[in-house]
């Protein structure tokens, strides 16, 4: 069923490397585009607009219906993307909660295997589906968005949806399509995310280890031998607990590494390291550790990764 999305209110919360995209996108498309924000990069929002620079979507610039730091300024919102690194997750669900009514539909758009699960628990109220984006963007220093690569898809979906959760995946399907963002409603969100998750656990991981990129890391053997014993690991830990990934995920995998990212490609987690910023290591590595142990697996690759790198 078809609605009129001009009139739905919607806010994308984190205008990093990712809500920078999915914001500029909506907002480029929709009239009611708010943005929550906070600081210098606000103040550059608020009188210059967000600028994007995109090698899927084209360059371009948008102005927000609104940019502020105060969730109580913008009243209940239709539609809330929360595009933040995962540990803030609480803290930002606190902050957002006078914006999310009963009907309130909730995309956290976040790296590791729980966000969904994590942010039903914190708003208690909304609607939350779970989610995933594969992409390669950044934040420069004057919080410029660049999005490389011929690709920018959000996996959508939920675990045996009821009927009202299923007209606002179709819903969300139709609003992020409408833009130039790629969009897939998944049958099986778990498998779709562990899916992504794998991919993490290897290439955020490496490329923060050696301070990489893609090209630099696909030029040694020995890297390509670790990033294939990450992926191994962190694929022992989805099967055994009963995820449906494919079996081939460690050939996908590698294959994605060599053939579709770009050379210049690297990851969040070594920008965050490289930069001594707050980073999402215990979401790649130590969560999937704490897995195994429950487990009673052993990955050794990702502990010694994961214990250097904790080291810094």
């Amino acid at each position: 069923m078809n609605i009129n999305m001009e009139e739905k209110k919607i806010c994308v919360i984190g205008l990093g490397g990712v809500g920078g995209v999915v914001g500029g996108a909506l907002a480029k498309k929709y009239p009611h585009v708010s943005f929550i924000v906070r600081g210098p990069r606000k103040e550059s929002i608020q009188n210059k607009g967000l600028n994007v620079k995109s090698d899927y979507m084209g360059d371009f610039n948008v102005m927000p219906e609104k940019a502020t730091d105060v969730a109580d300024e913008l009243g209940i919102m239709d539609y809330i993307f929360i595009c933040v690194k995962n540990y803030s997750l609480e803290q930002v669900c606190k902050q957002i909660a006078p914006m999310v009514g009963e009907k309130t539909v909730v995309v956290p758009i976040m790296n590791g295997t729980n966000p969904g699960e994590r942010t039903r628990k914190y708003l208690g109220k909304g609607i939350v589906l779970d989610s995933l984006i594969y992409i390669v963007s950044g934040s420069e220093e004057d919080f410029t968005v660049v999005q490389k690569g011929d690709y920018a898809s959000i996996h959508i979906g939920l675990k045996n949806p009821a009927a009202e959760e299923k007209i606002e995946i179709e819903n969300v399907h139709q609003l992020l399509n409408a833009t130039k963002l790629d969009c897939v409603v998944e049958e099986d969100i778990e498998a779709a995310i562990w899916k992504k998750y794998i991919m993490n656990c290897a290439f955020n991981v490496i490329t923060a280890y050696y301070s990489a990129t893609t090209g630099e890391l696909r030029s040694d053997p020995k890297k390509l031998e670790e990033f294939k014993m990450l992926t191994n690991e962190a694929c022992l830990v989805a099967r055994t607990m009963g995820v449906k990934i494919p079996d081939s995920m460690e050939e996908d995998n590698f294959n994605r590494f060599m053939n579709v990212q770009p050379d210049g490609a690297t990851s969040s987690l070594r920008r965050d390291m490289d930069a001594c910023r707050p980073n999402e290591l215990e979401t790649f590595s130590g969560y999937l550790l704490e897995l195994a142990e429950q487990y009673e697996l052993n990955i050794p690759t990702t502990k010694q990764f994961y214990s250097a790198l904790k080291s810094r």
